[in-house]
């Protein structure tokens, strides 16, 4: 069973780790094969840049990520940049989907020009923060009562005018709400429920509906800090399980953060083992629904997106 995963940081360990390759390095919970063996037929690959790293120094970093996309992953055989979201459906059997989003705008600091620039590389989904502020919004580990800036206003113009999916998974409280209303396009590309696991990651019950009543889709993560203490797939299909009692089936997807966590699973500790959770949800949901989780849900929602 097909799947599009909407969230990993395999570029992040390309541009960190010596000597990483794409196809079948060990060190990445994503690399092509693993991909491959798991069915995922696309993958998000996040730009993501450590807030530790100079402001300086941050755009250049993104740049250095974008290049290994396209160095790395890109050169890979099989492997197609999705920049039209219609490819999803003409990828031949042995191709995978690959696509870039941003996870947070500090490396554009407060210039629309260089989120423009990193747009223009392919980017098709955005979120405006990590966990921390910065000149757009403020993250999940902030005070929840502080939210989107003025800045972060022109951001989101510039998102809907080029029908870039908004990424709400990693806003603070305050900033969801005050986005939602302005986004044209939204997702959680890797959220799961907060009165499961009550961590500043999660979605409440009331942001789960909102984000769905605007139109949006939520897509579980598989880091065991998000799901519960000793985490299992079981436990991991709880959340899908209240979210769709919550949302509608219809409204959820995946989004695994393989390469950006340091736990995983048992049972599903790379994308190779992505099938094993299919699997556990086969035994609350019926094929189509699953079929819809692991990816047609997805797909039905971006055909609302306009393509560039």
């Amino acid at each position: 069973m097909e799947i599009i995963d909407l969230h990993c940081d395999a570029l992040l360990k390309l541009t960190t780790l010596e000597t990483a390759t794409f196809a079948d390095d060990l060190r990445l919970h994503a690399n092509r094969g693993r991909l491959h063996l798991g069915q995922v037929k696309a993958q998000v690959f996040a730009i993501f840049i450590d807030p530790n790293i100079p402001q300086s120094m941050q755009f250049l970093e993104a740049m250095r990520q974008i290049e290994a996309f396209h160095t790395h992953v890109l050169q890979t055989e099989g492997m197609v940049h999705i920049t039209n979201w219609s490819q999803l459906d003409t990828l031949a059997p042995h191709e995978i989907g690959a696509i870039l989003s941003l996870e947070g705008c500090g490396p554009i600091a407060a210039d629309l020009a260089k989120l423009s620039v990193i747009l223009d590389a392919g980017v098709k989904l955005v979120g405006l923060t990590w966990n921390e502020e910065n000149a757009v919004a403020h993250g999940a580990e902030q005070d929840a009562s502080l939210g989107l800036k003025p800045f972060g206003k022109e951001v989101v113009n510039l998102l809907n005018e080029r029908d870039i999916i908004i990424d709400v998974a990693h806003l603070n409280e305050q900033s969801f709400w005050d986005v939602l209303p302005l986004a044209k396009h939204i997702i959680a590309s890797h959220s799961n429920a907060r009165a499961i696991c009550d961590h500043l990651r999660n979605l409440t019950d009331a942001q789960a509906k909102a984000l769905v009543e605007h139109g949006g889709h939520i897509h579980v993560v598989y880091y065991p800090t998000f799901i519960s203490d000793d985490a299992t797939l079981d436990d991991l299909v709880a959340h899908v399980k209240h979210l769709a009692k919550l949302v509608g089936v219809e409204h959820l997807g995946l989004g695994s953060d393989f390469d950006g966590i340091d736990a995983t699973v048992n049972g599903l500790a790379h994308a190779g083992e992505a099938q094993n959770l299919l699997e556990a949800l086969r035994e609350h949901f019926s094929v189509e629904e699953v079929r819809g989780i692991a990816s047609n849900n997805f797909r039905r929602y971006v055909k609302k997106v306009a393509t560039r």
